[in-house]
């Protein structure tokens, strides 16, 4: 049985953003937080939740109440189960009465047991080389408690010894059972990682062999104080860093996270050997920092952060993909040194909506009609899970990297573009990236007006014009520099950018051609036969001067 004062005493400490934050995407709205609301059919966010008054109300449903009653209800638990969940999430030590009323503490069983695996580490000579070859320093292992857990009867043999029951060392995931009906530990000759709630707790471990065992790495199993799709490692360590700088970087692996903090980016975390997923997204976006995924660049990295990016942008999280490619992964770049390249890449990641068009067209062959149709409806299908603003605004993006005219790119009911004409609110992100480029960089106007004029623009011809007229204090140029999403180029990304942008607008310019019927047959074929010279130039790589044909 719970103490009472114990409970009081929680009541007291508790934060409501922190436990309703664990379970919903929290967005700030003024002085409280909006979500929407997980106990009625809710399409808008309904639920608000008070910091000040410690209470959250739905204003749909009319759900409500504090923290607890939060947990009873999301999770369908009793009270005191509730009150149990909640200290986890507070890491709050609750007080226990025996039947004699004799109070008796939380025996932090996995606290322990992390004592006794760190102890273990410099008892073991292999495991202490492995992570001196990883070029993890002692610093790092004392910062992360990285420890050693041996044989099995070691494990259960120190449990026995501080009076821990078999059932306590199942239910916390460190025990168990084989098919025979024999207890076993399970993390046996593995460097452990000890992986904690957002507020610091212990509530279960990851391994890494060190014996080439087949699974490399092993987490604790799914239980009432561990669920991996909830949890970030190492976030509890990263947390001021990803609040105070408004990022947070996601790895693939425990080591990533490790060598990333040694190396000064503290605000690295990792998934738990499981894709991101909708459970991950509320501790994601505590804070509302820009996320940067940070994952190898093989087939199933790329996969992973292809399906990532999409679950972020849909949910309007921002940020981008960082892949590695090659031999080297962000922790063989600290080993090795290269950390102005390493920060380079993390400074200018691939926005994710960038990434995912690419991708889906890197997966067609988009020079034959049918598997260029193909990508075309997988492209707007994702467009369609973005805000209706937000995929109207990378329509031009899409148009320029499958070379189809942005009038057959049609989301929604929504009437298909037409060019030179902009609806209410529309913008597109490739000529504002390289308007908001030439803002910044204006050594790359003059090689960029050799090659562009502002009559391609479709949407923001006004805007170019207005840079090039030097009227810098502009409100349409001033708002343009604080628009996060709107990526400025290095000269070659401008470069890379440009041609298939050029492709597509002199492509338009032959469809242009052909509905003019005073032009005669030969006049037409020696046009046709001239821009087509043009675009197989931009498609080898050769930045051609801008040439018009509006007068023909």
């Amino acid at each position: 049985m719970i103490d009472q004062s114990s409970i009081e005493t929680l009541k007291q400490r508790i934060d409501i953003i922190d436990v309703v934050g664990s379970y919903l995407e929290l967005k700030r709205s003024g002085a409280n937080f909006k979500a929407i609301c997980p106990f009625h059919n809710d399409t808008t966010p309904s639920l608000h939740v008070s910091p000040s008054k410690q209470i959250y109300h739905c204003f749909s449903c009319g759900a409500g109440g504090d923290a607890i009653k939060f947990v009873m209800e999301y999770e369908k638990l009793t009270y005191p189960e509730a009150i149990e969940k909640v200290a986890l999430i507070s890491n709050f030590t609750l007080v226990y009465t025996s039947n004699d009323t004799e109070k008796k503490p939380d025996k932090k069983l996995l606290e322990q047991l992390n004592l006794f695996f760190t102890q273990n580490l410099d008892k073991n000579p292999e495991a202490v080389s492995y992570l001196n070859k990883r070029g993890i320093g002692q610093s790092s292992i004392e910062k992360f408690e990285i420890g050693y857990a041996s044989a099995s009867y070691t494990t259960l043999n120190f449990l026995k010894q501080r009076f821990f029951t078999s059932k306590e060392g199942i239910e916390t995931g460190v025990i168990g059972i084989s098919e025979s009906g024999n207890e076993y530990a399970r993390f046996i000759e593995r460097i452990t990682f000890p992986i904690c709630s957002q507020s610091g707790k212990i509530v279960g471990f990851g391994g890494r062999t060190i014996t080439n065992h087949p699974s490399k790495y092993v987490n604790s199993p799914q239980s009432k104080i561990f669920n991996k799709s909830r949890l970030l490692y190492g976030y509890h360590l990263a947390r001021e860093s990803i609040i105070k700088n408004k990022k947070i970087i996601i790895c693939e692996g425990y080591l990533d996270v490790v060598m990333l903090h040694q190396a000064g980016f503290n605000e690295a975390v990792a998934t738990l050997g499981t894709a991101l997923t909708n459970e991950h997204l509320p501790l994601i976006s505590r804070g509302e920092p820009k996320v940067i995924l940070s994952y190898d660049g093989d087939n199933a990295g790329v996969e992973a952060a292809f399906k990532a990016a999409k679950l972020l942008s849909s949910h309007k999280i921002e940020g981008g993909v960082v892949l590695f490619n090659g031999d080297m992964d962000p922790a063989d770049m600290v080993q090795k040194g290269i950390l102005d390249r390493l920060a380079a890449l993390y400074n200018a990641p691939k926005e994710f909506i960038e990434f995912c068009l690419e991708h889906i067209a890197g997966k067609y062959n988009i020079k034959d009609a049918h598997e260029k149709q193909k990508a075309l409806e997988e492209a707007t299908a994702y467009l369609r899970t973005l805000p209706n603003t937000l995929a109207y605004s990378y329509v031009g993006m899409l148009s320029s990297i499958l070379n189809v005219k942005s009038n057959f790119i049609t989301l929604g009911t929504r009437k298909p573009l037409k060019q030179g004409i902009t609806d209410s609110g529309f913008e597109d992100t490739l000529e504002l990236s390289i308007i908001k480029t030439l803002l910044l960089k204006p050594d790359l106007i003059d090689m960029t007006l050799d090659i562009i004029d502002v009559s391609m623009f479709k949407v923001h011809m006004e805007e170019l014009s207005l840079l090039l007229e030097g009227q810098k204090e502009h409100p349409s140029l001033r708002k343009l520099l604080v628009l996060d999403n709107v990526k400025i180029y290095e000269e070659e990304e401008l470069i890379n950018a440009l041609k298939p942008f050029l492709i597509a607008f002199y492509k338009d310019e032959i469809e242009k051609i052909k509905k003019i019927t005073s032009l005669s047959f030969e006049k037409k074929s020696f046009l046709f036969r001239k821009i087509w010279n043009i675009i197989e130039r931009l498609k080898k790589g050769e930045l051609v001067h801008y040439e018009s044909f509006s007068a023909f």
